[in-house]
């Protein structure tokens, strides 16, 4: 059987397996330890512990677990309220005002959390009632914080970032600062058309004649400014060179634990036990997906699977926008069924071939890989965030849902074309900071 039955085979078990719901680690580990076994022989077997604890040496996935910290502690106080009520008050007299406000304070969310369901529920449990008593529609209302929330692993500092820069062996740093203006870019997008829509619709919203004075606006900036203050310290360090990201990580994750503590008062042993415990566990959860994925990239490369796809779609005469675009569908098409852990680390070993050969640069690749990433998660029937809204709004059906974040899905396929058109806005700011 040659490489490229092997590796359809492989595809076809492997969606199989996953259909199931079997964990996507035991699944990966699973396709991985069969095929070594069917083509290798049982000798191959003493490969497995060695691939697997090999791929987790790397210092930088210590990042993982202190970020992941970072916005659990976040996520854990009312930053994500008073966020929205901060944003909501200074525009409150503009057009679609709390639509915009909610997807204003979606993007720093993110950047506090880098958790998109965190994101979804952190704002959604106060923004979306508020938004329907005030005269939004439904769908308007869902859509927006549904879409809003895949902001949180675009804007830096961001997991999905961390797992594509490991697995594509790329600079974290570069990567990170590579997302800031897609990051801004994206939520203007989505303000432009919450704007548009809302005017469109002349939604006539309650009590659109109050009005905020100065202090009103003004006085919950110091809960916030801590905040926003450590992301800015941390991204700083990250692309100034002061510190590893490892480094950045941990003393981020300190001073936001530090201070849930001191400004929300979350001090109680119990309160911060869930802290640590969620962390832990989606900690041990990546982990696991790292390492069985690293285990998955060897089979494939032993099998030559990844040596023949790259070499037969760097074989096609056809150009290279078009491989480009099919690549897009793959990741669209995977996005759906997968979460974005998984696709990275499963379709980077194999994509960075071809995306180097085709002459495309790796970190703005990372930036529209990611793109792609956030449509899996309003993309049916594994669309993680339009769960997380259905669950905040059970009064809401999953299609109203849907509807309100399809013409957002729109503006990330824009996105990515402007990204196409205009690349610099990926590596312009890299280049710029770190040479």
């Amino acid at each position: 059987m040659g490489p490229m039955a092997i590796g359809l085979l492989v595809f076809v078990a492997t969606c199989a397996l996953l259909a199931t719901g079997l964990p996507i680690a035991f699944g990966l580990g699973a396709v991985a330890l069969v095929f070594m076994i069917a083509f290798d022989g049982w000798s191959s077997i003493h490969f497995l512990p060695e691939t697997v604890f090999a791929g987790l040496e790397d210092f930088t996935l210590v990042s993982l677990p202190m970020f992941i910290i970072m916005g659990a502690a976040v996520a854990s106080s009312r930053a994500g309220s008073d966020l929205y009520e901060a944003l909501a008050r200074w525009l409150h007299r503009v057009p679609g005002s709390l639509v915009i406000s909610n997807i204003g304070a979606c993007a720093l969310f993110a950047a506090l959390s880098g958790s998109s369901p965190a994101t979804c529920a952190a704002i959604g449990k106060m923004g979306i009632p508020e938004m329907r008593r005030r005269g939004y529609d439904a769908d308007l209302a869902t859509g927006a914080i549904a879409a809003g929330g895949t902001l949180g692993i675009l804007i830096p500092p961001s997991i999905t970032m961390i797992l594509y820069g490991i697995a594509s062996e790329t600079s974290i740093g570069r990567l990170f600062i590579a997302g800031v203006l897609p990051g801004l870019l994206l939520t203007g997008l989505f303000m432009a058309w919450a704007l548009f829509l809302s005017w469109k619709r002349g939604t006539r919203l309650v009590d659109a004649d109050r009005i905020y004075s100065m202090r009103q606006k003004l006085e919950l900036m110091p809960r916030l400014l801590p905040f926003l203050a450590v992301i800015v310290g941390v991204v700083y360090a990250l692309y100034g060179g002061i510190a590893t990201p490892s480094e950045a990580a941990g003393v981020g994750a300190a001073l936001c634990l530090v201070m849930v503590v001191v400004i929300y008062r979350v001090w109680k042993p119990a309160d911060l036990w869930v802290i640590l415990r969620d962390g832990m566990r989606e900690s041990g959860m990546l982990m696991l997906i790292i390492g069985t994925s690293i285990l998955f990239g060897y089979m494939m490369s032993s099998l030559q699977v990844t040596q023949s796809i790259a070499q037969s779609i760097a074989d096609l005469e056809v150009n290279r926008w078009l491989i480009f675009a099919a690549i897009n569908v793959l990741l669209l098409v995977a996005g759906c069924f997968l979460p974005p852990a998984a696709i990275i680390l499963m379709t980077t070993p194999i994509l960075m071939p071809v995306i180097t050969a085709a002459g495309f640069d790796p970190i703005w690749f990372g930036v529209v890989l990611t793109i792609n990433m956030e449509m899996g998660l309003i993309t049916p029937p594994v669309g993680l965030n339009l769960f997380v809204i259905n669950g905040i709004t059970p009064d809401v059906r999953l299609p109203t849902i849907l509807k309100g974040a399809l013409p957002f899905m729109a503006c990330m396929v824009l996105a990515i074309v402007i990204l196409c058109v205009f690349p610099e806005l990926a590596t312009w700011l890299p280049s710029k900071v770190m040479g």
